[in-house]
């Protein structure tokens, strides 16, 4: 796999108010990077299967937190370290509190990732099982490599992915998900495209490049324009009709706003 500071040969788009890139911090088990205008979480668990544990969600969270509040970024991408993409989580609550608050703290880092202000991108260089795969479909784009192995297993161990079934929803129709939930089968890309849980399948060489293109394509756009577009389209998928028709004419009018404060 080609090494993360790769992602860094894209359009350098200034930003005054950008911190510098994050010193990785060792032993945590994701590494964090930062480059004006994208923000990078690279998985770097690699003897256990990249499985997220509570200090690699804690991390991640407070960033996005962070840009919640200052938006500074506007591209997130998450990636991996070895040859498996995610391979799902740590279960580490041993009585009833500390279950429930890791239950709670991974539900809010799955919210904090869909409703970030940022256009996420997860690139899936390998295999992608239980939290792993969740994590990648909660993105905006999934580009997956075309050997990596999909797959939501947590139920042949007798327990049901609630948190991804949270949202699952929102990408596959129920006669797909159901099942992909319940027997916890492998699919491989080509049926996950199809069915509408990932966005692009691609070689494995060429797997950072077509992120890198995405992301100079993401930045080539408006960035506040960028940030409305995925809030109303959050929105949209929440709403009603009549809801949805209401939120256009005051979108429509701040569009229309910001257009003509752009001529002046």
């Amino acid at each position: 796999m080609t090494a993360p500071n790769s992602l860094y040969n894209l359009p350098r788009m200034t930003s005054p108010s950008a911190p510098a890139p994050l010193a990785p911090s060792p032993g945590i088990g994701v590494v964090i990077q930062r480059i004006p205008d994208v923000l990078t979480f690279t998985l770097d668990n690699p003897n256990h299967g990249n499985q997220v544990t509570g200090a690699m969600l804690d991390t991640m969270l407070a960033e996005l937190r962070a840009e919640a509040s200052t938006r500074v970024a506007r591209v997130l991408r998450i990636r991996a370290r070895g040859k498996v993409f995610c391979t799902g989580r740590e279960r580490a609550g041993r009585d009833m509190d500390s279950i429930r608050k890791e239950a709670e703290r991974l539900v809010e880092f799955q919210r904090a990732l869909r409703t970030a202000p940022l256009i996420s991108v997860a690139e899936v260089q390998g295999d992608a099982l239980g939290f792993g795969f969740g994590l990648a479909i909660a993105c905006d784009f999934v580009l997956v490599a075309e050997n990596a192995s999909l797959a939501l297993p947590e139920m042949r161990s007798g327990l049901a992915p609630s948190d991804i079934v949270a949202c699952l929803g929102e990408y596959a129709l129920p006669r797909v998900a159901f099942p992909l939930v319940l027997f916890g089968d492998s699919i491989s890309p080509v049926r996950a495209l199809q069915v509408g849980l990932i966005s692009q399948i691609c070689a494995p060489e060429q797997l950072v490049g077509e992120a890198n293109a995405l992301v100079a394509r993401i930045l080539r756009l408006d960035p506040a324009a960028a940030r409305r577009c995925k809030e109303s389209f959050l929105a949209a998928q929440q709403n009603s009709f009549e809801q949805n028709c209401l939120r256009a004419v005051e979108a429509l009018t701040e569009d229309g706003q910001a257009r003509l404060d752009r001529k002046k």
